[in-house]
């Protein structure tokens, strides 16, 4: 037998072995009992909630399902009330809308028709082209206003004569240079352009002892021509009156 100091040594222990069983779960008896509670509880909770979605609206009583019923029923009237308002809204403001682009519109035609009729606003359509010549001797003033008249009496709706606009307010008189209209002197030869219907303003103008006529007898020479577009470019400011207001609107009833 070997000494005793030759005898083996138990071998020591591994540091990694000592260092997970430090690790190790020590649970005791009462730690498993409140675990295993945990568990049980947790169950029973899932299914409390799992019951309660499956039962729904079947486990209230008839007076909850009464007042849950009215309430929804309110709740929609409700909002039907408020759809009716909002469709009653804007079938308003399309309606407002619409009458006030209507009226928008219809006030910028009226004011298109006075600005042509007015000699404010150049215009182009079909009309004639009259060339007035004075060979020898000028042509009095009424007899270029007779020209004017015969157009307006044709439905000429804008007429031009050289640079000038005629209006309704236009004149014509003689003076010692020469033929004015509105105030400005007038050099032959007369340039008339006149927007309407040609075929209407071309009778007017030749029949016989009409307007051209006149311009013959007086030694003048005419070339009148229909148009399908003539162009009237010559505008005039229209003077604010000093006098004449409108009148206040008269109330039939």
């Amino acid at each position: 037998m070997p000494p005793d100091h030759l005898q083996r040594q138990p071998e020591p222990r591994s540091a990694w072995r000592t260092l997970a069983h430090s690790f190790a779960p020590r649970g005791s008896r009462g730690q498993i009992i409140t675990g295993l509670l945990c568990a049980l509880l947790g169950f029973a909770l899932v299914v409390q909630v799992k019951a309660n979605r499956s039962e729904g609206l079947s486990s209230l009583r008839q007076d909850e399902l009464v007042r849950i019923l009215d309430e929804v029923t309110r709740r929609a009237e409700e909002l039907q009330t408020q759809v009716t308002d909002l469709r009653a809204q804007r079938t308003e403001l399309v309606t407002g809308s619409d009458t006030e682009r209507a009226a928008r519109e219809a006030a910028a035609a009226r004011a298109e028709v006075q600005g042509i009729l007015a000699g404010e606003l150049p215009a182009v359509g079909p009309g004639v082209e009259l060339i007035i010549r004075e060979p020898d001797q000028p042509i009095p003033a009424p007899v270029l206003y007779n020209v004017l008249e015969e157009l307006r009496n044709a439905g000429a709706e804008a007429i031009q004569v050289g640079d000038q606009r005629l209006t309704a307010s236009s004149y014509f008189i003689d003076t010692p240079n020469g033929v004015q209209v509105d105030g400005v002197l007038l050099s032959a030869p007369y340039h008339w352009l006149a927007i309407g219907d040609p075929d209407t303003m071309t009778t007017a103008l030749s029949i016989p002892g009409g307007a051209l006529a006149a311009v013959r007898n007086a030694g003048g020479s005419t070339d009148l021509s229909s148009r399908d577009e003539v162009q009237v470019t010559a505008v005039r400011v229209v003077e604010r009156p000093r006098y004449a207001t409108p009148a206040p609107a008269i109330d039939g009833g």
